[in-house]
This record gives structure tokens, sequence and C-alpha cells, in this order.
């Protein structure tokens, strides 16, 4: 139990373990830590699950990398579960790491026992805009610091009474990376990579699994429509969000470690 570090390719993968049984791996997403997925909350080890979490290539504490794909960030969850000695997790992730494990669960069907994809945002139809916003961020963070990417994120487009806390948690996210020069190379390269080529692909993923979507008045970045549209093309796939006006279940660790209780309870049923 406690931190450990993986080595694969000659990088270094930092991550930490608690708790005992169903194995429950948490992947962050882009520019966050291991942290930011249940957002410190400790219920799913206290409730009886053995919780993996680690620092994606390039952030927290983990080491810069040379390439920052789905392919590769799929493989290190592959390191990490062979490092830990686990045959089958649930696996849980947050926007890329709602995307890697599902490149994941479609390469290591086997090693996956049950899916909870929180906001994803990833669309096989390409975006061009979003790709010009993330090279902006990464021209910000490299020329300014955190400061620099909050400043080029702007004005978060979300209401009023969420702003701040929105830049506050920017701020802390952002200061948390050993090497942000990393984490401005994943900015360019993990929105050019393809997580999968066609929802037809999500058809093969038959094993339990939950779909989070944030509306989009509090999260614009991860439309709900797309959170829909996996919901739809895996097969008996679960939709949760929050009520309409309420802060976003994925935003609220001890809510959204229920719903992976959930699943990870069907998992040992």
């Amino acid at each position: 139990m406690g931190d450990f570090s993986v080595r694969r390719d000659g990088l270094t993968l930092s991550g930490e373990e608690a708790g005992e049984g169903v194995p429950v791996v948490l992947l962050h997403g882009l520019t966050a830590t291991r942290r930011y997925v249940v957002m410190g909350s400790k219920a799913l080890e206290r409730g009886g699950h053995r919780v993996i979490a680690y620092d994606a290539r390039g952030h927290g504490r983990s080491s810069p990398a040379p390439a920052y794909t789905y392919e590769a960030l799929a493989g290190d969850l592959l390191a990490v579960l062979d490092d830990r000695g686990i045959e089958r997790a649930v696996l849980a992730g947050s926007s890329m790491g709602a995307h890697t494990l599902v490149r994941f669960a479609l390469d290591h069907g086997d090693r996956a026992a049950g899916l909870v994809i929180v906001t994803p945002a990833y669309s096989p139809e390409e975006d061009t805009d979003s790709i010009e916003r993330w090279d902006a961020l990464a021209a910000g963070l490299r020329s300014g610091g955190v400061q620099g990417f909050v400043e080029s994120y702007g004005e978060p487009a979300v209401p009023e009474a969420w702003r701040e806390t929105v830049v506050k948690v920017l701020h802390q996210r952002l200061s948390a990376h050993e090497h942000p020069e990393a984490v401005a190379d994943a900015l360019e390269q993990v929105p050019r990579s393809r997580a999968f080529e066609s929802w037809d692909e999500l058809a093969e993923l038959e094993l339990p699994a939950i779909v989070v979507a944030s509306r989009d008045e509090a999260d614009p970045g991860h439309p709900y429509a797309v959170g829909e549209r996996y919901a739809e093309a895996i097969p008996g796939a679960q939709l949760r969000s929050e009520e309409p006006g309420s802060s976003p279940l994925a935003w609220q660790g001890g809510q959204l470690s229920k719903v992976i209780a959930d699943l990870a309870g069907r998992v040992r049923a």
C-alpha cells in the first residue's frame, strides 16, 4: 500500500494504492493529476475497494515522455495493471482518462471488468476549432507558466456562481506538475490523437459501463450530447448526470465514488 512507481520504456509513472477488495483504477484528465478523479475522496477504499491512482505520463510526478497518444496512454495503463499484479479491474476515468480506458478496453477487453466513463469529450469527428484552443493553452503555459495558461483559458463559460471555483481549481491543477513543459507537450499532442475511429467500434465493449455526463451550462468543454453518444454506442451502458442547475456530479468526489462503487458492486456480483 502507499506510493508506487512503474517503469515503462524509459519513463516513470508515479502512483498510489489504498484499500482492499475489487480493484478500481482511476485515470485523470488532461492537465490534471491523480487527485482529480474523485477529488481526494476516500470513500472507495473505505467501502471495500482496492484503489489505484496514478499520474499520466508528463503529468504530476510522472516523467516526461516522447509521445502523448491514446495508444501510449493505454499502454501505460496496462503496465500499471501488470506491475500491481491485477488481472482485471474496474476502470474509472475523466476526460482524457475516459478516452484512455475506452482505448484500453478495445485493445485489452479481458483486463477490464467494467468502465466508468466520466465527462468524455472525444468524438471521432474532427474538430479543428478545439485543436486551436488546445494549442493556445499550450503556448500560454510555455510562455507564462500557470498564469499564462489561465490567461489563455480566459473567462470560464460557466454560471457566475461557479467561475471563482473553476479559476481556483485551474491554478491548483496546473501548479501540481513537476514538468510543466511536458504538460504543454501533452496539450498539443493528446487532442490530435484518436481514441477510436468510429462510434461503431464501441459496440465491442460488452461489459458493465456507466457514462457520467455534465450539463453544458456547467461544463461546456465536455458536451452532454457526447456523453449521451457514448452511452448509446456501448451496449447496456447507463447514463448518469446531476439535476439541471446543480453542481456537476463529476465534480463531487463522494457522489462520483458512489457511482463507481455501484458499478464495482455489479462486477463483484
